[in-house]
Order: C-alpha cells, then structure tokens, then sequence
C-alpha cells in the first residue's frame, strides 16, 4: 500500500521491461490457500481503524471475510465501527508465512468505485523491529477508485522513503491473475503471466537489501485514504475484492552447492511456520531464528546431497527453556531422516552444536527442520558428507514427484510438462474440482492441449510405465 512519504525515482537505475512474455520457469509451489470452504489457519486478521498510516476511513475486522464456492470476498460496508463510518478486512501470513524469494499470484476480481482501494502485498517479516519502510514492502498488485488499471510497486528505505512503480492497463473488475516473481537479482510483476515492470536488486542496488529477508503476505480492502483521496461512492457500497487463490513457489531450476559441506543460516529460510528472526550474538553475529515452538518448522530449498551415503548434520542451537527435539526431512516430510535432542544450554543466547548422522540418496532435496518439541534457537545448521560416496538408489515415487514441473500455471492453451526422470510411456489424465476425468491418455511430447478445458482447477495425474503415480495441480 501506499504512504504519504517523499517519493524518490530511480527511472535511470531500474528499467521497467513492459508487455515481454514471462519466460518459463522451474518452480515448485510450496504454499497455497485455494479457500476450498474455508480460509487456512495460515492467515491472522488485522483489527482496528485509525486509518492504517494512510488517512483510511475503514475498521478492520474478521467478520468481512467469508468465503462463498471456493472464493475467498473480502466486503467494505457501510457501518460505523469503532469510530469509523465503514468497516472491512485485512488478513496478513505474519509470523506463520513468510518466504524468502519466489513466485507469489492470486486470482483477483476487484471493485470499481470512487475510495475503494484492494491490494495484494507484502511487508518484511522483521517490521515490528525495523518499522517501515526499512522492513521493505512489495505491493503486487493494488488497484484504485475506477481505473482501468492496476500498479505494482516496491517500497523501501534509501536513505529515506524510496518506491518505484509501474502500472499497466486491465479490467480490474474481471478475474485476472496478479504476480510477481523474485529472485537475489530482481522482482519483476505479472499480469496474467506477462510481465509490466522489473526493478533490479542484485547486490543491493539503491540500497535494497530489505528485498533479500523474509516477506509475508497481505489481502485488504481498504476505504479512502491518501492515495485514492476522501471521497467515497457509496452508492458502489457493500463492494466486495473476490481472491480465487493465493499460490507461492519457489525455484527449483538454479543449481545448488555441490560441496562436500554446506552451511546453512537458519534465517535463509525459504518458507516456515511460527517462528521470528532475532539477533544472534554467536559467532558471526547476524539473526538466529528464535520463539521456536513445538510443530514450527522452516525450509530450504534445493539443498544437494552430491552423492548417495552417510551424512553428518549438524544444528547450532541454544535453549534458555528445558531444552527440545528437533528432527530434519526431504520434500516436505516425504522423507524422514529422524531427530535428535536438544539440551538446556542456561541461555537463550548460550550456543552449543547437536547433531545426528542420516543415509541420503543423492539428489536435490527441500530441505525440512521440524521441532518435535520447541523452546530452543537455531543459527545455522550443517550438512557434511562423511564414508564411501556410492551409486544412487533408483527414484521413488517421492523424489520423481519433486521433480515434476508444469508450467505456465494458469495454462491458457498448452501446458508444458518438465521432469528429469523419463516420463515416456507414462498415461495421464486431467481431473476437474469435482473428481471427474476430463481428458486422458498417451504422455507422448511434454505438452498437453488445454484449450478445451473451462476455467477452473485442476489435477494432473501420471502414472509412469514404472505405474509410479505423480501429481500437479494446475489452473485454467
């Protein structure tokens, strides 16, 4: 969202590349909510008015957020609440989901009218120790009043507020898919997967090392503000911004270190649950992840075992509770490689090493930290390849499921099919939301013809010659 700061342009530092088709990419989704009947525990419900550091004259609560045949409907009404004369939601993944990198869309039909104000965005996860705009924020999508268009924009701290948006013509009150992807070299923004702008944050340029830390999510409708201005429509009132979908991925596709060693730093999390970033007076200094409770758990992606064997992995933890469990796993639990015990170290910052040897097939994993039992600290882990290297273990059905791609996601009129396991003489078939085969047959080339299909979700299912069964889901 936008706020009333000095705005600095950097037209000359990031170069906006418009309407060039999004390149196919590898990506792995690691989250979603596709509000099937209800909206996932993954979100928490901002409460309150005050106008938000925008002059806003809605108040947020829970109670304006349903969801209606899959659709999450986020409503501003006219009612006064807390002082205020309309009220709304805005739902944040804060502390629950936060991501480092990736591809994050929704499927987005917005209001039209004079004061509303919907966006799809993102804030660092560290704000509450950092403030705005030093934590970041990346707005994917925010749409205002009744344009025909929509902006994506990044915010940040260069000495001062800095942004630099872009924006692109649209129909707003149609379904269209919104999206950025977001790498340690740039954040570029999609509309219906081609993209509209790109800024350029490789080594920090302009002061953007917010952009290289946790992000989490936000949904809102808000009501007037700054930007927008004060006056509201409200004959356009009860306005409602339907979301299809909240879907994050990560990329899969850039080779990982291949060293018979690999330090992790906890806080390099790709995706968790439940924990917060910290100062770390260990070693090194830097951030540890701390407030780790019992089922919290973080991510790493594309973390390579560079032959089959017996590993050493080690965790730098501290405790100023009793101690905890903590237990490692590949792809998401598909694999689990067992738990060893955390001691009571008398201090939260007191930091001792725990480890435990596993047997990993060679190949390249997601790489899972689980706490069976919370209250430690965790600063780094490392992964050492110890015995006699050895030819790896044929494929499970697990490993060739990680590496099955499809892409684009939304598909139009084809959908590309990647895997580096051999898929011919596999059979397929594409199944709808209610369970029916809607197509079905020979995978012969990597490419299904979609074109027929209606919109809508859908389920991929291959069963290789091998009647191994591997599935994606994918929308029209």
């Amino acid at each position: 969202m936008k706020k009333t700061f000095t705005t600095l342009w950097r037209a000359a530092a990031f170069l906006a590349l418009c309407h060039v088709p999004a390149k196919a990419q590898t990506y792995q989704q690691v989250w979603a909510d596709e509000f099937n009947g209800s909206i996932s525990s993954s979100w928490v419900f901002e409460t309150g008015g005050g106008g938000w550091g925008n002059n806003e004259k809605q108040y947020y609560q829970r109670a304006n957020a349903t969801v209606v045949n899959g659709v999450l409907q986020i409503t501003a009404k006219k009612e006064t609440v807390g002082g205020m004369p309309y009220t709304s939601s805005r739902m944040i993944t804060k502390g629950l989901k936060e991501f480092t990198y990736g591809k994050m869309e929704a499927r987005i039909k917005m209001p039209m009218g004079q004061g509303l104000w919907p966006a799809f965005w993102m804030l660092g996860g560290n704000i509450n120790q950092v403030s705005w705009p030093a934590c970041g924020e990346i707005d994917i999508m925010e749409h205002i009043n009744a344009e025909n268009k929509i902006y994506g924009t990044p915010h940040w701290d260069s000495n001062g507020h800095a942004e630099y948006g872009g924006s692109v013509a649209t129909t707003p009150a149609d379904f269209h898919v919104y999206s950025v992807e977001w790498d340690a070299s740039s954040i570029r923004w999609f509309l219906d997967g081609v993209q509209y702008h790109v800024m350029s944050i490789q080594n920090n340029t302009g002061s953007t090392e917010e952009f290289h830390r946790p992000f989490f999510l936000l949904l809102n409708l808000a009501v007037a503000g700054n930007w927008p201005g004060q006056t509201v429509d409200e004959s356009k009132l009860p306005a409602t911004m339907f979301v299809d979908y909240v879907r994050v991925y990560q990329k899969t596709s850039t080779p990982p270190p291949t060293t018979s060693s690999l330090t992790i730093q906890a806080e390099n999390y790709s995706a968790m649950s439940g924990v917060q970033l910290e100062g770390c007076s260990d070693t090194g200094g830097g951030q540890d992840v701390g407030w780790i409770d019992t089922n919290d758990w973080m991510a790493y992606n594309s973390i390579n075992f560079p032959t089959s064997g017996t590993y050493t992995i080690e965790y730098r933890v501290a405790s100023g509770a009793s101690g905890g469990r903590v237990s490692a796993d590949l792809n998401a639990g598909a694999i689990q490689l067992g738990s060893v015990a955390i001691p009571a170290t008398g201090g939260w910052q007191n930091w001792t090493t725990v480890s435990q040897t596993v047997n990993v097939n060679a190949g390249t994993y997601n790489f899972g930290v689980f706490a069976q039992a919370g209250g430690w600290n965790l600063n780094w882990i490392r992964i050492t390849k110890s015995g006699a290297a050895r030819t790896a273990a044929p494929a499970t059905a697990a490993t060739l499921a990680a590496e099955l791609n499809v892409y684009p996601n939304p598909a139009t009129k084809q959908l590309n099919i990647q895997s580096e396991q051999d898929l011919s003489g596999s059979q397929y078939q594409i199944v709808d939301d209610r369970g029916k085969v809607v197509a079905s047959g020979a995978l012969s080339n990597g490419r299904l013809d979609v074109a027929s299909l209606k919109n809508g979700l859908y389920t991929l299912v291959i069963v290789t010659k091998d009647q191994q069964k591997l599935t994606r889901r994918f929308s029209k």
